[in-house]
């Protein structure tokens, strides 16, 4: 158990950071079963460039597609984290085209 009392959990051979990931991977896989959204994936990467500099990496937890071709980028939070909160500001203003959500 880490500092914010997350347990890792394995499901369906995938190490996720929490049992909240876990159970949101568990969901999205039923909602591809049920034809609600048409597949996703884990952890999307997003470089944070400012003025050519390389400053860090948003990482998402889950790229979704749905059924009518938009993406969604997903992040499953407890709690958030100051450093958390400043990549989500940066990312939201370098990729104002992406549609970044929180799930609690």
């Amino acid at each position: 158990m880490n500092k914010y009392r997350n347990r890792k959990t394995v499901y369906n051979d995938v190490l996720y950071d929490s049992m909240r990931e876990a159970s949101y991977a568990r969901e999205l896989d039923l909602r591809v079963k049920a034809k609600d959204i048409i597949t996703w994936s884990g952890q999307p990467k997003f470089p944070i460039v400012v003025n050519g500099v390389k400053i860090c990496k948003y990482i998402a937890d889950f790229e979704v597609i749905n059924n009518d071709g938009s993406v969604d980028y997903i992040d499953v939070k407890g709690m958030e984290t100051t450093v958390f909160k400043l990549k989500w500001k940066l990312a939201k203003a370098l990729y104002p085209e992406m549609n970044f959500k929180i799930v609690k």
